[in-house]
């Protein structure tokens, strides 16, 4: 009778502990926690088999609040419990470890490093964006990994890429964008978001987090300002790369921008929550700028203190402030201005991206936990050659009268390699330390052999420059940017320089005199323009034979120019910019409505350089343009063009395909780009390119109906090698009723 009194006692108290228990924890944990009892883990948010959500509400059950709070900072760790978080890390254009800023200043980590932003772009080519962004993705988790490198600074969710749209070209900042346009903008960060989360079906390499949403394309005074543009231009221009790169590259990640958009500072507005998160399925992080929360009370002045500033930034969406956020996140709770369940929402986005990373599962599930020990990547002949041909590909021929370039060394016995970029690689605010580097001079040496005497003057000090270009054979002047002014922060005393916090102040190259001097003493000279962004350089297009453009940054850039100087490469990189004659050519800096004259698809005048421009070596030919005549406001339409190598040289010819709407009842722009394909071609051979244009790609955003609208009617069709070189063009038709894109 005892026994049985005592059993049913125990009973009775082990059903009053399970009541109890599954009273405090939701069906789907409990269910969980149930499936494994008595089995491997200690708490359900640990078992890699049960849905993401269920494995977050249960972890965020077991948080205290002071962890929660320290989690809205960028390691969202919980020691208590064994989760490791991951941390930020800068790639625009390869891991940032190191570097003028010195990320990961603890213990700096050399990263192979690519050309900037900017010169990425200028390659056109997406299959080569997403190879450079999965080695920095793979780089990222080797670091972060490996015992060797634990004291680095290190983490796997990547600031890159900055899907920002570079309206200006006296934009600061203009070298970490893809360019003015918005469909090769989109497809460029899709591309790079793809390499470097990967193709595992479950979980990713490294996070991509976009920078910086949104509309941020001017320095001065971008802790205050305001972005201003309607409903159409936010649809159609500024957030379409961002929506590609989320819907289409599928980043789960991205930065709130400093500015305010229509009078509302970003880290508050409702597009956060109603678009980004509501229209596009962003359920990850959402991060602020750096210092962006106390911005809001010392530059926008939107709030009396930093408790209700930090209350309204977690309420619109954010759940990881780069702020000093901690005592003000703590007093708005105390003063109930924010709530806990205010912080689990935002932290629920936080983890879905550390689960996606593999943070929570055991290492011997993720794929990518298993890059280490394997020998530092950036040292291996892949990741060297691969920054060698991504430099390659981002080099532009801007001219080449009378065939100038390439040069030939066999013809050659000396040659004059001049100005003061010609042996420096310069790093900009957001590169790491390169492995190595070769400078132009250093690779112009290495290319033409001791044969040839190679003369070097970084200036024209006592004349150097000129008897160096009067005494040899050909004159290379090397001319450019530096890309962090040689100044400290907020400061750039050359008016053409730009970089983070200040916009240029001229476009015109300083340097240009330099040019003047050389070319007179030598007729025969190549200028090499080494620039982060456009440059009006009017009397050098009118004067000299040849001229080159490329990036500042990459470890591999003077071989690169080298194998394009002499021919070993067959440059075919594109401007992503219009390039103006003038500061008169641009509206003022604020004016966010490209309407009024900006971008190719709304320039006055004529540019120096237009949109999409970019010579060869060799010559190309297009022919037999053909395209459906009709396609459903729901479909598609296949073009096919055929281009012809018509010279000697093998080359690449970057197809792009531009349409307007001659008949459209609202206003278009002049031309829009709506494809494109880089293409390799030997002497003499021709290839059948295919470009898909889909319907919804034409849509327009209707005002009234809030939709995008397929407008039925005559669509013009245009194929060329710049947006000023159509070289063939026919109409197509939309026809049925309008369609309503939802």
């Amino acid at each position: 009778m005892k026994m049985r009194l005592a059993l049913a006692a125990s009973l009775s108290a082990a059903l009053l502990a399970f009541v109890a228990t599954s009273l405090l924890r939701p069906a789907s944990v409990f269910t969980a926690a149930a499936s494994k009892a008595g089995g491997e883990y200690q708490h359900p948010f640990q078992n890699p088999e049960l849905p993401a959500e269920e494995r977050i509400t249960n972890l965020l059950s077991l948080m205290t609040l002071e962890e929660k709070v320290e989690c809205l900072g960028t390691n969202p760790s919980v020691p208590r419990l064994g989760v490791k978080g991951v941390g930020h890390m800068e790639g625009i254009h390869g891991l940032a470890v190191g570097g003028p800023a010195k990320w990961g200043r603890d213990a700096p980590v050399p990263t192979t490093t690519f050309p900037q932003g900017y010169g990425l772009g200028e390659t056109w080519d997406v299959d080569v964006i997403r190879q450079a962004a999965a080695a920095e993705g793979y780089e990222a988790r080797y670091i972060f990994q490996t015992d060797a490198y634990a004291k680095s600074r290190s983490g796997l969710v990547i600031r890159s890429p900055n899907a920002d749209l570079g309206r200006d070209p006296r934009w600061g900042r203009t070298e970490e964008c893809y360019g003015e346009d918005p469909y090769l903008n989109g497809a460029l960060t899709a591309a790079f978001v793809r390499g470097l989360q990967g193709d595992h079906p479950k979980y990713w390499q490294a996070a991509s987090l976009l920078k910086h949403f949104l509309a941020n394309s001017n320095e001065n005074t971008r802790a205050s300002s305001s972005s201003d543009f309607d409903e159409r231009l936010f649809r159609e221009y500024y957030s379409v790369p961002f929506r590609v790169g989320i819907v289409e590259g599928g980043a789960r990640a991205f930065m709130a921008s400093y500015n305010a958009v229509n009078g509302t500072p970003m880290h508050v507005n409702p597009i956060l929550k109603d678009v980004a998160v509501g229209e596009w399925g962003e359920d990850g992080i959402i991060c602020t700028d750096g210092g962006g929360m106390r911005l809001l009370v010392t530059g926008h002045e939107r709030f009396p203190d930093f408790a209700r500033a930090s209350a309204a930034v977690v309420k619109a969406g954010i759940g990881q402030f780069l702020d000093d956020y901690r005592e003000p996140v703590r007093d708005a709770l105390k003063s109930k201005l924010l709530g806990e369940a205010d912080v689990d929402k935002v932290l629920r986005n936080t983890f879905r991206v550390m689960i996606k990373l593999g943070r929570l599962d055991p290492p011997a599930l993720v794929p990518y936990a298993n890059i280490k020990d394997t020998g530092d990547p950036w040292l291996t002949e892949k990741h060297k050659s691969l920054a060698r041909l991504v430099t390659q590909k981002s080099i532009v021929l801007l001219k080449n009268e009378k065939n100038q370039l390439p040069l030939d060394r066999r013809a050659l016995k000396s040659i004059a390699v001049i100005g003061p970029r010609a042996d420096e690689v310069l790093l900009d605010w957001y590169s790491g330390t390169p492995p190595y580097t070769v400078t132009p001079l250093e690779g112009i040496k290495k290319k033409v052999g001791p044969g040839v005497e190679v003369r070097y003057a970084a200036d024209n000090k006592d004349g150097e420059a000129v008897k160096a270009a009067r005494t040899s054979d050909v004159a290379v002047v090397v001319v450019g940017n530096h890309p962090t002014c040689a100044a400290g922060w907020e400061q750039c005393p050359v008016a053409s320089d730009g970089k983070e916090a200040v916009d240029r102040r001229s476009i015109t190259l300083e340097q240009e005199g330099l040019i003047r001097q050389v070319f007179e003493a030598n007729p025969r000279t190549v200028v090499v323009l080494r620039a982060s962004f456009p440059y009006a350089i009017n009397w050098t297009q009118g004067n000299v034979p040849a001229i080159v453009h490329l990036t500042n940054n990459s470890q591999e850039e003077g071989n690169a120019l080298a194998d394009v100087l002499f021919g070993d490469y067959n440059p075919a990189g594109r401007l992503v910019q219009t390039w103006p004659r003038s500061t008169e050519q641009l509206p003022p800096m604020l004016d966010y409505d490209i309407r009024r004259g900006r971008t190719y698809m709304y320039f006055k005048g004529e540019p120096l350089y237009p949109f999409g421009h970019g010579l060869s070596y060799t010559t190309f030919e297009y022919s037999n343009l053909r395209a459906s005549t009709y396609m459903s406001a729901d479909g598609e339409a296949g073009v096919l063009v055929y281009v012809k190598n018509t010279g000697a040289r093998a080359g690449e010819e970057v197809v792009q395909m531009y349409v307007s709407h001659p008949d459209s009842k609202v206003g278009r722009p002049q031309k829009e780009l709506k494809g494109f394909k880089r293409v390799s071609l030997k002497p003499g051979e021709t290839k059948h390119v295919w470009l898909k244009l889909k319907a919804e790609q034409l849509a327009y955003w209707n005002a009234t109906r809030r939709r995008f609208i397929v407008e039925p009617g005559r669509v013009r069709l245009m194929v060329g090698g710049s947006s000023a070189d159509i070289r063939l063009s026919r109409d197509t038709y939309v026809v049925t009723k309008v369609r309503v894109i939802r």
